[in-house]
């Protein structure tokens, strides 16, 4: 798994506890999120269903879904996932 440093890049200085929870934890680098009990493919689909979820379609949601498809999430899941949500998050 390939080491996030973007929160301590971009806040390291301003926020290093904040910079450190985005990378060590949101980015599952240290627990709680272990990826022996929930893989990359997957947290990268709950990722992408959550930010769409919540009408967030920015380069946040872009970057994610180019993550998705590194984690082995295919275009035809990606089409399949938001037409789901199309229907259900609206």
């Amino acid at each position: 798994m390939v080491a996030q440093t973007a929160g301590r890049d971009s806040l390291g200085d301003f926020a290093p506890q904040f910079a450190a929870l985005n990378d060590d934890v949101l980015f599952g680098q240290a627990p709680p999120i272990r990826p022996e009990e929930l893989d990359l493919k997957t947290r990268s689909i709950v990722t992408v269903t959550a930010l769409v979820s919540k009408g967030v379609v920015n380069e946040s949601l872009r970057y994610h879904l180019v993550t998705a498809k590194a984690n082995g999430v295919s275009r035809s899941e990606i089409a399949n996932i938001l037409t789901r949500l199309a229907f259900y998050a609206g």
